[in-house]
């Protein structure tokens, strides 16, 4: 006998970010507006002119005692990417105003991913054991290097006993992360979830990897300008790190305790390209194929999406494919929708980007106003869509798509909607 699953609604109730652009979701959500760039000289390590790039997006001024108060020595046995989720994580909680110290922990869960982990520990801890040898190797290295190490302090933090998982697909790990909490939920096996993103992966080996790879942006003497998607001129993306979370949360469990939500997750798709360990498929048939099994889960027609968070790296091959795939699917109403790329504003937080924009897509539908593409000078050919140019743009939004796409062709869309009290 076949079992019968009836998918219950998911809903936002609780948001968190820590981002080069703004420790907390207001200060975030209100540079972003602003188009206030978080891209600056590097200062976590020195560079010269053999570095081909040496800027980023930064995390600057995080305090973990101030922020979710973890003091120095507790500090220590975490990784900056851990910290940083945490710390988003706090504040993630803290806004949907749960009590976590009571209550049915069972059906609490998290899925926090990352896509490179504690990269930052295992460069300090090689160079520790070249110099001085094994002795000099921390106990605390494996606990802090693991990807899984943030959704498991996360889930000690908030006494979450039920679901714990920790997705890495590179960059379109946070999306996945918050799609896989959405699954769970849906299906009955938890009532929240903690979920979303978060990278530290600005240091010396990510940054001369990316760059050996021609990925990274080169405009040294501009930063603030050079994470420019769609634009002609482009020439890689900005490696940036940061972590937002968001609480997913059953409707029926946010409606009995009084919860304010934020926007309702009304469907989740994900592909595969099978195409290319690194890039992307040209056609971006991948892409397309995610949106639409988004669109198809959360039972919505083209006509009625007003905006897509773009991936939009600000990569030749990228930006192209994710253009292709939404004329492909959206034909005539792609020029009748708008499609933004925040990550002009705040660089690419790579795992943690899926998060980081979901939360900017909420805000998106809360307020009707839609953050900007800046740099979006000279758009490329074939690049006609309203990209939302240097300045934010009043709209209703109803339904918006976040579009995450990571190296090993992952693709990730989250249809978010508005939601109305029925």
């Amino acid at each position: 006998m076949l079992r019968t699953i009836t998918l219950r609604r998911v809903v936002v109730t609780g948001l968190g970010a820590v981002t080069d652009i703004g420790l907390d979701v207001p200060s975030f959500w209100s540079n972003l507006l602003a188009g206030q760039s978080g891209i600056a000289a590097i200062l976590g390590f020195p560079q010269n002119d053999d570095w081909t790039t040496r800027f980023g997006g930064e995390i600057k001024g995080f305090d973990p005692e101030k922020h979710m108060g973890v003091d120095g020595r507790e500090a220590k046995r975490m990784d900056r990417f851990c910290l940083y989720g945490l710390g988003a994580a706090v504040e993630a909680a803290r806004d949907c105003g749960i009590d976590f110290t009571t209550g049915n922990f069972e059906r609490r869960g998290v899925a926090i991913g990352s896509g490179i982990g504690g990269i930052d520990t295992i460069e300090t801890s090689h160079l520790k054991l070249m110099q001085g040898g094994p002795r000099k190797v921390s106990p605390f290295v494996v606990p802090r290097l693991m990807v899984n190490a943030c959704a498991g302090q996360v889930s000690i933090r908030f006494n979450l006993q039920g679901s714990n998982i920790a997705t890495a697909t590179a960059c379109a790990t946070g999306s996945h992360s918050i799609g896989s909490g959405y699954h769970m939920i849906q299906r009955g096996d938890a009532d929240v979830i903690l979920a979303g993103g978060a990278e530290a992966a600005i240091g010396p080996v990510a940054m001369s990897a990316f760059s050996a790879m021609k990925a990274l942006s080169t405009r040294n003497s501009d930063p603030t300008r050079a994470s420019r998607p769609f634009d002609k001129d482009r020439d890689g993306f900005v490696l940036a790190e940061g972590a937002a979370v968001v609480v997913l949360e059953e409707l029926e469990h946010a409606r009995a305790r009084g919860a304010r939500i934020y926007a309702e997750l009304l469907g989740y798709g994900c592909s595969g390209d099978a195409f290319h360990i690194a890039a992307p498929d040209q056609e971006g048939a991948g892409a397309f194929r995610s949106m639409v099994m988004a669109l198809k889960d959360a039972q919505l027609n083209l006509d009625q999406i007003a905006y897509i968070n773009a991936h939009g790296t600000s990569t030749q091959l990228g930006d192209k494919a994710e253009v292709a795939a939404v004329k492909r699917l959206f034909g005539a109403h792609t020029y009748k929708l708008a499609m933004s790329s925040t990550k002009s504003v705040t660089g690419h937080a790579l795992g943690a980007a899926g998060g980081i924009e979901s939360v900017a897509t909420i805000l998106s539908i809360v307020h009707n106003t839609l953050p900007p593409t800046i740099n979006l000078d000279h758009p490329d050919e074939g690049m006609d869509l309203n990209f939302v140019a240097h300045t934010p743009q009043q709209r209703p939004t109803d339904f918006a798509i976040n579009n995450s796409f990571g190296f090993g062709g992952h693709n990730t869309s989250l249809v978010f909607g508005r939601y109305r009290g029925d």
